[in-house]
């Protein structure tokens, strides 16, 4: 009951962050995108008023006209909304996500023995070291050399040495699939953390000053402008790289390869070139921005790159090359299974409510048995029950033979 209760929470906690994220998201890019698509006006009446930039959209049906002010109108006729909550629960959900299928139980998906045989509470603590050590090194950078000259060049050459190593060391510390997780986490941690700790906080001391009706100083406010500026762009940069790591833990191909932290950090940066130009193309049509598409092509190189350099040159067929000529017995694979499944899958556990501790369990679960162990070989996680690949092969040949139970 406690594993079926798990499941439905670690559901339905994914559902929540997968909503708050497409939000959080989905407005950081209609943002860029007015930002990069605002005109000076012309008209004399919303230049009184300091209307720095506008544009007219049609959308469901209605017309709108979104304008942006550099300083702060003189009256505010609406409710002011302040876009924080898509970055809080965004974060809020993951965290909780990530504690209830990854922290909770370390010792099964978090620690790989053959890497690191820790305890749970060292693996725990490492990991949430991950993700404050992460935010520290890059708010550090960022405030030392962000707003100096070339500093945001200087500050994404750092900041892409110290995600290179993060890669390397969380591949050599968690099991490849956690450690994916963590470094798109860490890199998440620090874009909520841009919200929370810069970008809202400088907002009201603007709003505040502006609306507040006595004199204040223009010049010291500017900073806090130009932080949160600077951080939103960043959070925008990152989107994709986080994207991909959140999901490229679905498919075990990427994270049991032997370089796996360098497919990590290349397709990570590919996602952010590719960002880089949808960024642009924004203000490219405009004349405000270069030609986009260099940045496009490098991001798509890079991935095809790692396609041709991954891809499992002279395999002759879809299926496991190496199954057996002879199909195995069914007494071969339930000896494999009794020895190697039914600690989590047994009468007294049963992982996704999956039984193999029966031949009517075994028929049930075959082609799903078949596709984790012999194919995708996620299963058992981490190999925690030390399958060899002569066993994986046994249930291949079983099962391609038609899983028969006699």
């Amino acid at each position: 009951m406690d594993a079926y209760l798990l499941d439905w929470l670690n559901l339905l906690l994914r559902w929540v962050h997968v909503i708050t994220v497409i939000a959080w998201i989905g407005s950081s890019f209609y943002f860029v995108f007015l930002d990069n698509n605002l005109l000076k006006p012309n008209s004399p009446d919303l230049l009184e008023k300091g209307v720095d930039g506008a544009m007219w959209a049609v959308h469901g049906g209605g017309f709108y006209n979104p304008q942006k002010y550099m300083v702060a109108p003189k009256k505010i006729h609406t409710k002011l909304h302040w876009f924080y909550w898509e970055s809080y629960s965004s974060w809020l959900s993951g965290f909780a996500l990530f504690t209830v299928l990854y922290l909770w139980n370390a010792s099964t998906y978090l620690i790989d023995k053959s890497l690191m045989d820790w305890s749970p509470a060292m693996a725990i603590s490492a990991a949430l070291g991950f993700l404050v050590a992460f935010w520290f090194v890059y708010d550090t950078v960022c405030r030392l050399f962000g707003f100096k000259k070339n500093g945001e060049l200087i500050v994404a050459g750092l900041m892409l040495c110290v995600v290179a190593f993060a890669s390397w060391l969380a591949c050599q510390l968690f099991a490849g699939r956690a450690a994916f997780l963590l470094v798109g986490a860490m890199i998440a941690t620090a874009m909520s953390a841009n919200v929370f700790v810069w970008i809202i906080p400088g907002q009201r001391k603007v709003v505040a000053a502006m609306t507040s009706g006595e004199k204040y100083d223009a010049m010291a406010l500017a900073i806090h402008g130009k932080r949160g500026k600077q951080r939103s762009v960043h959070n925008t940069y990152f989107t994709l790289p986080v994207i991909f790591a959140m999901l490229s833990n679905h498919y075990s191909f990427l994270y049991t390869h032997p370089q796996r932290w360098l497919i990590l950090f290349v397709l990570m940066f590919a996602g952010a070139l590719i960002r880089q130009f949808f960024v642009q193309r924004h203000g490219y049509h405009l004349g405000r921005a270069k030609n986009p598409w260099p940045f496009a092509a490098v991001g798509v190189a890079l991935i095809v790159a790692v396609i041709l350099a991954m891809a499992p040159w002279g395999s002759s067929s879809s299926a496991p090359a190496n199954a057996q000529a002879k199909p195995a017995t069914f007494a071969q694979v339930k000896s494999v299974i009794d020895q190697r499944c039914l600690s989590c899958h047994g009468a007294q556990v049963q992982m996704k409510n999956v039984r193999l501790d029966s031949l009517e369990g075994i028929q049930l679960n075959a082609q799903n048995v078949y596709q984790q162990v012999s194919v995708t070989k996620q299963m058992p996680m981490n190999n925690a029950t030390g399958i060899t690949q002569e066993e994986r092969d046994t249930i291949a040949s079983w099962y391609l033979a038609g899983a028969k139970l006699d």
